[in-house]
């Protein structure tokens, strides 16, 4: 199957969210995962234009995080840890942070897909507010319906909404970087981390961040 038919299936599982649905593509791209680990030497963390950066492209440490909007861990991350980083390393210049989306259902991919179209200068603090505010809409009778509000407060229309989300090419690109993350780095939960091409699973306690940011920072 090319990979444009891969990423068709997954979106239509996704979008669906039949749970037999998800675990066949799960199954299937579970299939297209290497058992090797990223090496950390010469690391290439690939950015490209679809990817989100905040920080210095001159950073010492690149922190590429996976996450998914409906998980909790993920919102805990953006809560609580990452004011932290921001104000300790991202802004001075010492890490830069690459968001990558790792939709876990077809709830998070639709707000990774309502985040993009938010625009570039809202994006972040888009994210920043679906995360914080994930427990309101997430456990609402339509969370899609709520994250659509959001869209609205942020400014987007409904037509533009409505175009947001019937934009497949879209999906499909969210849907890659998911893909790219089994297939390079063996992820399969959220939130992981790539720091400096090292991988590391689950939200950390901010004290650990920042003892694996300045060890990074000591070996650049």
């Amino acid at each position: 199957m090319s990979e444009r038919g891969r990423h068709r299936v997954l979106r239509r599982s996704f979008l669906l969210g039949g749970v037999a649905a998800l675990i066949a593509a799960g199954a299937m791209f579970g299939r297209l995962m290497p058992d090797a680990a990223e090496a950390t030497t010469g690391w290439d963390p690939e950015i490209g234009d679809f990817d989100k950066v905040m920080g210095s492209p001159d950073a010492p440490v690149t922190i590429i995080e996976y996450a998914s909007f409906t998980c909790s861990h993920c919102a805990d991350f953006h809560t609580d840890t990452l004011p932290q980083l921001k104000e300790r390393f991202i802004e001075p210049g010492t890490v830069r942070l690459v968001f990558r989306d790792f939709p876990l259902d077809g709830v998070a991919l639709r707000a990774g897909m309502l985040a993009r179209c938010a625009g570039d200068e809202t994006y972040f603090d888009f994210i920043d507010a679906v995360f914080a505010s994930q427990r309101q809409w997430l456990t609402a009778e339509d969370p899609v319906a709520e994250l659509v509000g959001m869209s609205r407060m942020m400014g987007m229309s409904p037509d533009a909404i409505e175009a947001c989300l019937q934009d497949e090419a879209l999906a499909d690109r969210i849907l890659a970087l998911r893909v790219a993350a089994n297939e390079r780095y063996g992820i399969e939960a959220t939130p992981t981390f790539v720091v400096n091409g090292e991988v590391v699973s689950g939200n950390l306690p901010p004290d650990s961040f920042v003892a694996l940011i300045e060890r990074h920072v000591a070996t650049d």
